[in-house]
């Protein structure tokens, strides 16, 4: 299938501005012309690839063709770089990362490969079970996630162990759990989640129990935030090791049982591309991966 690099860019751009009418003032030509490059790109596809939706979206046929012409945006990117012809400010790269991540070690992964690779990043946040998503419909050239398998047209590799720990503030433990962390107190006592999407709370209670319990919940989707409700006695939640320990350790937080924690395996999920900007970014997030996180031996 033949798709000329100029439709690729025009494809690009109708998302990128939400109408064909935007496309068009971007590039410079006409509204017309765009519609012609749309219709001739859906007739050699033979797939319908955007909803003339406003803004427009892409078909699951459409999210695959984006991805291609993200890639081509990116090769011609690197190119201009190698070429001293590059925007001053480096390529631009956009990533999905979950918010614990930002709040604890992504952060200072990114500063460092903004340093060292003089490339740009536009970071989505999303929870770590959905971010795949935003690398198949080509919204993004890199994922952190909880995802194994990598999506089409990218690669997969696992590059350690988020642990989280179950804790409360002191008052809250021995308000609600004198008796221990039983089936009992776990379903009246309130529970802190970051959003509907948040299991994290849910598997404990079910490790712990081997039951489905529905305490009263909270709701708040900040990662800062959600550890500050915690400890303020809000809730009990899980927060990672790298965020919550500096509280155990002070006597804010205290863990809920001996037996306190849950794993999550993070994978960087990444185009399936050779690019100098994102294979520099991809080594510095597992190298810094290697000193926050747990080992990732024991994961597929």
């Amino acid at each position: 299938m033949d798709l000329p690099v100029e439709h690729l860019q025009t494809f690009a751009a109708i998302i990128a501005e939400g109408s064909f009418e935007g496309a068009a003032r971007r590039l410079h030509i006409t509204p017309s012309a765009v519609s012609q490059r749309v219709r001739a790109m859906e007739q050699r596809s033979g797939s319908v690839l955007l909803r003339r939706t406003r803004p427009v979206t892409t078909t699951a046929a459409g999210a695959t063709v984006l991805r291609a012409a993200r890639q081509v945006e990116q090769i011609m990117s690197d190119v201009a770089v190698e070429l001293e012809q590059g925007p001053a400010g480096g390529a631009l790269i956009p990533i999905v990362v979950n918010a614990d991540s930002l709040a604890t070690w992504f952060v200072p992964a990114l500063a460092r490969a903004a340093r060292e690779t003089g490339a740009r990043f536009e970071v989505l946040r999303a929870d770590e079970t959905v971010s795949t998503e935003k690398l198949r419909n080509g919204e993004v050239m890199a994922a952190l996630t909880a995802t194994a398998e990598a999506v089409p047209g990218c690669t997969s590799t696992h590059i350690g162990v988020d642990r989280y720990r179950a804790v409360a503030s002191p008052e809250f433990a021995a308000t609600h759990f004198a008796e221990g962390v039983t089936a009992e107190a776990l379903a009246v006592a309130p529970i802190v989640e970051f959003d509907r999407h948040d299991a994290f709370q849910r598997r404990f209670m079910r490790q712990v129990t081997r039951a489905t319990i529905s305490p009263p919940r909270h709701f708040v989707p900040s990662s800062a935030e959600f550890a500050h409700a915690v400890a303020l006695g809000m809730g009990w939640g899980m927060l990672p090791e790298l965020q919550c320990a500096p509280g155990i350790a002070a006597g804010t937080l205290v863990p809920l049982g001996s037996d306190s924690s849950l794993d999550l395996p993070l994978y960087w999920q990444r185009w399936n591309l050779r690019s100098p900007a994102l294979d520099a970014l991809s080594a510095i997030i597992a190298d810094e991966a290697r000193v926050a996180l747990a080992p990732s031996e024991s994961h597929p």
